[in-house]
């Protein structure tokens, strides 16, 4: 039987959840009015950037966004159609296909990194003590370990 949340988790529980949705739409929100990139864009893009010949599979992509593979898919054709990456087959895999940067989407990211750090600077980081960076990089590292390893078993 679930266990009910009791009062000190749900205390804490409701405050997290409604801050991390509502700064996430917050940061969408801004990055599409100044760069019509989304977040999701960003994300790819900033993966794609710092990988190596700026390239990835699709698959590996899929992984690292915790996307389907037909979600990966219609994103990075959403994409393609923007001209801020293309598809490329991978020659020693006749069915696999990469994702990578374009000059446009190098571009677009050049332009997006300061603005995006800028609102995660006033939305996040501006909101937290100094003493509390220690605490919150625990907390959080900890909980993506989990939810990575959480996530592999469910793929098994």
């Amino acid at each position: 039987m679930a266990r009910k949340l009791s009062t000190a988790e749900e205390r804490a529980w409701r405050p997290y959840i409604e801050s991390s949705l509502r700064l996430e739409t917050l940061l969408d929100e801004r990055l599409r009015e100044a760069t019509n990139l989304t977040l999701i864009d960003y994300h790819l893009l900033m993966m794609l950037a710092n990988a190596t010949d700026q390239r990835l599979r699709m698959s590996e992509l899929a992984e690292k966004m915790v996307f389907s593979r037909s979600r990966i898919t219609y994103q990075i054709n959403s994409m393609t159609k923007r001209g801020l990456v293309l598809r490329e087959p991978v020659p020693e895999d006749r069915r696999g296909y990469r994702a990578v940067l374009t000059a446009t989407g190098a571009e677009a990211l050049r332009i997006a990194v300061p603005l995006h750090s800028e609102s995660v600077r006033e939305l996040f980081f501006d909101q937290i003590e100094p003493d509390e960076l220690n605490c919150i990089e625990r907390v959080f590292t900890r909980l993506h370990t989990h939810l990575q390893t959480d996530l592999l078993q469910h793929d098994d």
